[in-house]
């Protein structure tokens, strides 16, 4: 039963108590999930005392969304994850309805989550920005000044009924944060405050404003320094489909460029989708002590059906793979975390197969946990087709055309259907992979209920399914004289 007074005793109670009663069917191996509940947006990435923490929007008394209360997980390798007990649960009068997304930071040794405090009165949204602070990464207290941004500091440019995710940083000897918010016409804004202490916040200026093209509502910002470039990664809500980019409802987009810092104003040289495929929202990234810049995203999709729901799994929701970020030709260039290749098993290599205008399927090589890395000549090929857990009834598709260089994939008739919010339902997601002397390199990594793929340019689509009969056969299939260099794989250890 769900109830109406939050606190961290009561949900960390509830968990410890049924998290033994989920249905296990469709449970990741190695991506976040929820113990039990709800799991939305990532929050508070940070590396902090030798270990990557991870928090999340959560929800642990049912599996659909509800008042959000804080998960958190850690790991040492960003492969292998423990649970840890609740952070935050809406126990205060100004986040009664919800401790919505936020981000973390340490000051003094001490971790500090600033969210964003939300609640109803009168039918009426309000949020503000709150902070909690742990001595030992684990309990937090809810500081006495919260909000530390409410109505009296916020400015005029923010709307209190939408003004949301903070991400805080350090430049210099200053803290900031961006904010999101919208114009008076639904139109996305990102708002920057600066601080001394991350308690006393002041408005500093309007970072960024869209288009009406480029959504009513920017969520979740994130904005950081990589490679002689300033990038600002957000979720846009309604954008505009443009060619093969932004067809979700709900999307996430990177804009590139320099941020003037004495006016607090970002010039944007290219802004481009971050990811294409049907499962990725609200990604968020941290930097490590190796220097790298990693990011994490919800792996799912606002305004969809969740087969782990509607078959009362008692959870739903995951993250993605942890994957390692670069800039290259304005274009943020995405890897998997190179931490999950000592991670892999039972590799087997196949080299210089050819695939002659027919099909060669490869029997019971797929598990739950799956690696696979394939590099292919199409010089004499037109298309080529992989079909992945192909069972009696279907199989998940990728395609490619050389002639238009574009690669789709494809879940449509596989497993349990899932529908969505937008006026064309959404079973495919396609985008422009361009060859190198006619050559095709793709990684993908498979767990239960997702797959995720990576180009060799840095391009990635991600996906969820939920098969009802298991498939274990990859099939390939070409037209035309098709070259497989390599085809490796194997399996991620748990």
């Amino acid at each position: 039963m769900i109830q109406q007074n939050y606190s961290i005793e009561e949900a960390r109670k509830y968990i410890e108590e049924n998290k033994d009663t989920v249905n296990t069917t469709y449970r990741h191996n190695f991506h976040v999930m929820p113990p039990i509940g709800w799991m939305n947006d990532p929050n508070g990435f940070i590396y902090y005392q030798g270990e990557y923490h991870l928090f999340y929007q959560f929800f642990p008394y049912d599996s659909k969304w509800g008042p959000m209360h804080w998960g958190h997980a850690k790991t040492k390798d960003l492969v292998h994850w423990e649970e840890l007990p609740t952070a935050l649960a809406p126990d205060k009068e100004y986040d009664k309805d919800g401790c919505f997304s936020g981000s973390a930071i340490e000051k003094d040794g001490k971790l500090y989550l600033m969210y964003t405090g939300h609640k109803i009165v009168d039918g009426k949204t309000y949020q503000t920005q709150c902070i909690a602070i742990s001595e030992d990464g684990i309990n937090f207290d809810k500081h006495a000044n919260n909000p530390v941004i409410g109505k009296e500091n916020m400015s005029d440019q923010a709307d209190i009924h939408d003004f949301r995710d903070p991400k805080v940083f350090k430049k210099d000897h200053s803290y900031y944060t961006v904010i999101a918010t919208k114009t008076e016409d639904d139109r996305g804004k990102i708002l920057l405050y600066k601080s001394d202490d991350l308690i006393e916040w002041s408005f500093y200026s309007v970072l960024l404003e869209g288009t009406v093209e480029q959504g009513i509502m920017w969520e979740c910002p994130d904005l950081f320094h990589l490679d002689g470039k300033d990038v600002l990664i957000m979720s846009p809500i309604q954008m505009h489909p443009n060619g093969n980019e932004y067809h979700n409802t709900s999307s996430t987009a990177v804009f590139i460029g320099e941020v003037d810092w004495e006016s607090g104003t970002m010039r944007v040289d290219f802004y481009h989708e971050i990811d294409f495929g049907l499962d990725f929202y609200a990604p968020q990234t941290t930097i490590d002590d190796k220097g790298r810049r990693i990011m994490i995203a919800w792996m799912q999709m606002w305004g969809r059906t969740l087969p782990t729901d509607d078959l009362n799994h008692k959870w739903a929701g995951a993250m993605t793979l942890a994957r390692e970020l670069s800039v290259k030709d304005n274009r943020l260039i995405q890897k998997p975390v190179s931490n999950i290749y000592s991670c892999l098993e039972n590799k087997k290599k196949l080299e210089d197969v050819v695939v002659d205008d027919n099909v060669i399927t490869y029997q019971d090589i797929l598990c739950e946990n799956d690696y696979f890395y394939i590099k292919m000549n199409l010089n004499q090929a037109k298309e080529v087709r992989i079909s992945f857990a192909e069972n009696q009834t279907g199989s998940l598709e990728l395609h490619f055309n050389k002639e238009t260089e574009i690669l789709s994939f494809s879940r449509k008739n596989f497993g349990y259907d899932i529908t969505g919010s937008e006026a064309r339902q959404l079973t495919y997601r396609q985008m422009h992979v361009p060859l190198v002397n006619d050559q095709l390199e793709l990684e993908i990594f498979k767990d239960t209920s997702s797959i995720e793929l990576f180009t060799k340019e840095g391009k990635t689509m991600t996906f969820t399914f939920y098969e009802k009969e298991k498939g274990t056969d990859l099939s390939i299939e070409s037209k035309g004289i098709l070259e497989i260099n390599t085809l490796e794989y194997g399996s991620v250890i748990l």
